[in-house]
């Protein structure tokens, strides 16, 4: 389990990313770099990180699902994901 904080960090940089995207836009189509350059960095989208929804794991994310891959194992073998079903031959 991640800490909150770390979700909650990564919260903001996706609502600061949706805030400054028309703005970052405009200023990359203009070449306006010295002003790109002064927008908050957390406002790239390069900046964040995929991180499970339930539990915030940076790694091992699936990004079909959004959660990493223990949930994901969890999940399908408990029937909770349709359509998943574990593999047998």
């Amino acid at each position: 389990m991640a800490k909150e904080s770390m979700k909650a960090r990564e919260v903001k940089r996706a609502r600061m990313c949706a805030r400054f995207e028309a703005k970052r836009k405009a200023l990359k189509a203009a070449g306006d770099y010295e002003a790109l350059d002064k927008l908050p960095k957390n406002s790239s989208p390069v900046r964040k990180h995929n991180r499970c929804k339930l539990t915030g794991r940076p790694k091992g994310y699936i990004r079909t699902f959004g959660i990493s891959r223990n949930i994901f194992r969890k999940m399908a073998l408990e029937g909770k994901i349709p359509g998943v079903t574990k593999a047998s031959w």
